[in-house]
């Protein structure tokens, strides 16, 4: 299990990372409430390197990007909640409302990202792809999102 890195020491992390020869995938999004299609995602996703790291939309970004009622669970609760699965090396929140700033700072091997993404609309896929790294889309898992569990609550209520 893995554990959450204040964004301002992401480079003490990544440094010793890269000098010891890991493959750092990553990937990033909201993750507001987590269900069985982001827990297969990020276990497809760590078979693609040693470490994963995952970058979390804060709460500020996620508003601005889901909408004003959105994220229904809070930054810390969704990052810590992330680290402590299996396939989770690393949590790092970031505030923009794209991972580009953070992906320029870590230089990830792989990013990975959700087929509702096709490869030339990943942020941040020049950085890797010019340094030799790649870009992998896994599919979504059918029938599982957080727009359906929100849909479901509120039809039953």
């Amino acid at each position: 299990m893995g554990e959450v890195i204040k964004r301002n020491k992401i480079e003490q992390y990544v440094l010793p990372w890269h000098e010891s020869g890991k493959k750092i995938v990553f990937t990033n999004g909201c993750f507001d409430v987590l269900h069985r299609g982001h827990v297969e995602y990020l276990n497809a996703a760590r078979k693609y390197g040693d470490l994963l790291l995952v970058g979390v939309n804060t709460d500020s970004s996620v508003k601005k990007i889901k909408g004003e009622n959105r994220p229904l669970v809070g930054e810390q609760d969704r990052a810590f909640i992330l680290s402590q699965l299996i396939a989770v090396d690393a949590v790092v929140l970031f505030s923009e409302e794209t991972p580009y700033n953070l992906i320029n700072e870590v230089i990830p091997d792989v990013i990975v990202k959700g087929g509702d993404y096709t490869v030339n609309e990943v942020v941040g896929r020049e950085i890797v792809e010019a340094s030799g790294g790649e870009v992998i889309i896994i599919p979504l898992v059918t029938g599982r999102s957080t727009t359906n569990i929100i849909n479901k609550i509120r039809s039953t209520l």
